[in-house]
């Protein structure tokens, strides 16, 4: 490699590791704010006693190398679906190919598991903006508790500026998330290094042996602080989450070079003050600057936690889209705000949800300590799944021996079940709100995946083979106008029932009728190249399949333009869609329960239409109505 080339890798190496630092480790970094300040003077808190403050970094130290360092960097980042990241994705990933394999009570188990562990993480994309906002707001009442009338205002003010700049991508302001994030951890360093020079001691919190005598020392007391502990280590799945955008080595070196080195120190400085002065239990992290420093601390502070909530708002974007695409999801609303970054999206109805929750949770909480209680139960859920789900991926796609990959998944599940263990406790003090929310979005992802099925049952059993159709066609010989016919199916087998609707009505038929069915691959992209299969049938029909990933967003007419290669001329300019628009009607003929059949039929009218959700003109689509009793 030559040495400009060298030069050059590095430099693309290097923007995107500043890249990461800015969107990867906004959770995790900002836990410093409150994590260590919850173990002693939370609702679970023990005294700050030296032994106590050394016992607890001994857990922070080791909780931040085994869950994130070990498990997340070195284990499940490994397990990447063409470069993407994320629970959805190592779902897609470990399932049983096939549709007899889908449909298994094993792998309906795996489903169930990823989607109740993706649907959790839209709880955590409620608590995080909220609790991260309002612990550096809070930073006032350390100035003059004057202020301290102002937290909840100024806190719902930025959240209000924050959701409301979604609209407008974050393409405009990403370049500032890496420096700013860069100055924070900098910042997080150097104040940690002031204090561990007072009290050198509080390094004696490597050693292992610390963490096992804190929980012999204060027994059951000492393992529900385990729950707060487990603040530390929240933003783990976002790491994996984010991995398509910025690949593991990037996200790697900033982690073991910048990140763990700055958290490490000041969770040191912040124990070596409580070792000091055990009166500055309650705000710990801004007592480690000096009086003239705390200002411009809570400004910063304020800033990094905005740029914590906005990665992980786009995480919970990044997460509707590939449960949309793989079906889990109806469509919805999905609006590009880059020409150059794909990644770049705003979902509405996803934005405004999150933002009322978000100012729910700030008005009823009030404070973040409050707030702690009930964060920590949605992750660890997550983090036990991830867990389970990299199990198959040990066994099936890397071939480990089966007792090696039950060895490892293990451990890691004594480390992920102790942090569920301990948080378990927080159901009843706020931790039933990340539940609620989480088995709330199952139901719906449940419910319109097994509604699917049903429709398309019901479709099924009104279905002519198209070999039938073609036949009738051709004894016919029905009028043909001039241009061409799309119909949008949901299946590539039998005719569309807006052909066979049309042709009845009209007995007519377009020159060239393509029969069009969009597909949702189990990867996050597909390649222009495998994009298409066109399939030529007789008497002017055509049978056409359309594959996207899971991280792309179908755009038919550009898709169809690629048809001339395969020997289809379509004239775009003189096309007509026809596109089915069904009445769902809930039944007791089974299937489903009937309030999920009036679920399903809810959600069905209130998704993105397709003339939207696949880009087509508007002016060139006709709809058909159903009726259709589920």
């Amino acid at each position: 490699m030559s040495a400009r080339h060298e030069s050059k890798s590095l430099r693309y190496l290097g923007t995107l590791s500043l890249g990461a630092l800015g969107v990867v480790y906004g959770d995790i970094g900002t836990s410093p704010l409150y994590a260590l300040r919850e173990c002693f003077h939370g609702p679970h808190a023990v005294p700050v006693t030296p032994q106590n403050v050394i016992g607890v970094l001994s857990l922070i130290v080791w909780s931040l190398i085994l869950v994130i360092s070990i498990k997340y960097l070195v284990l499940i980042m490994r397990a990447d679906n063409k470069g993407e990241g994320g629970i959805l994705a190592l779902l897609a990933l470990v399932l049983p190919g096939g549709t007899s394999g889908n449909n298994s009570w094993h792998a309906w188990t795996l489903v169930i598991l990823g989607l109740f562990g993706s649907a959790l993480l839209y709880g955590d994309g409620v608590i995080t903006p909220a609790i991260s906002v309002l612990s550096a707001i809070e930073g006032f009442e350390v100035i003059t508790p004057v202020l301290t009338p102002y937290v909840i205002p100024l806190t719902i003010l930025i959240l209000i500026g924050l959701f409301a700049m979604q609209s407008h991508g974050t393409e405009k302001v990403g370049f500032l998330f890496g420096p700013l994030m860069l100055v924070w951890f900098s910042v997080l360093a150097i104040l940690g290094l002031r204090w561990i020079g007072t009290r050198p001691d509080v390094l004696s919190a490597v050693n292992p042996v610390y963490a096992i005598q804190f929980f012999l020392r204060n027994g059951w007391h000492g393992f529900l602080v385990m729950g707060v502990v487990f603040l530390v280590v929240t933003g783990g799945e976002a790491l994996y989450a984010d991995m398509g955008h910025f690949g593991r080595r990037p996200i790697r070196l900033v982690w073991f070079f910048i990140v763990l080195p700055a958290l490490l120190i000041n969770y040191f400085g912040q124990g070596a003050l409580l070792l000091h002065d055990a009166a500055h239990a309650e705000h710990p992290f801004f007592h480690l600057a000096p009086s003239w420093a705390q200002v411009p601390l809570v400004i910063l502070s304020t800033l990094a936690t905005t740029v914590a909530s906005q990665a992980v708002i786009s995480g919970a974007f990044s997460l509707t889209m590939q449960a949309v695409q793989l079906g889990y999801l109806p469509r919805v609303d999905i609006r590009h705000t880059s020409a150059r970054e794909y990644g770049q999206i705003y979902i509405p109805i996803v934005n405004w949800l999150l933002f009322l929750s978000t100012i729910s949770l700030v008005l009823g909480f009030r404070t973040s300590s409050a707030l702690a209680s009930a964060y920590g139960i949605a992750v660890t859920t997550t983090m036990v799944i991830t867990t389970i789900l990299a199990f198959y991926a040990m066994r099936d796609l890397w071939h480990w021996n089966t007792a090696v990959a039950l060895l490892v998944a293990a451990s890691f599940l004594v480390v992920d079940l102790s942090f569920f263990g301990a948080n378990i406790v927080k159901v009843l003090d706020g931790g039933w709100f990340p539940l609620a929310v989480g088995l709330f979005v199952l139901a719906i992802m449940t419910t319109w995946r097994r509604g699917r099925m049903v429709l398309a049952q019901r479709i099924g059993e009104t279905t002519v083979s198209l070999d039938a159709f073609l036949k009738q066609v051709e004894t016919e010989s029905p009028h043909r106008t001039r241009g061409t016919e799309i119909h949008l199916s949901s299946s590539p087998f039998g005719a569309p029932r807006t052909l066979l609707t049309n042709y009845k009505h009209n007995h007519t038929l377009h020159e060239m009728v393509v029969m069009v069915t969009v597909l949702a691959e189990r990867t996050p992209y597909v390649d222009q190249a495998g994009r298409l299969k066109v399939e030529p049938l007789s008497a002017g029909f055509y049978r056409v399949v359309v594959r996207y990933g899971f991280n792309q967003q179908p755009n038919l007419p550009q898709a169809l333009s690629g048809c001339a290669a395969q020997g289809l001329n379509i004239d775009l300019k003189d096309v007509t869609y026809l596109l089915g628009r069904e009445t769902l009607l809930a039944t007791r003929r089974g299937g489903m329960a009937l309030w999920r059949e009036h679920l399903f039929a809810f959600l069905s009218r209130n998704a993105s239409r397709p003339t939207k959700f696949f880009q087509l003109p508007p002016n060139q689509v006709l709809e058909i109505g159903d009726q259709i009793e589920m």
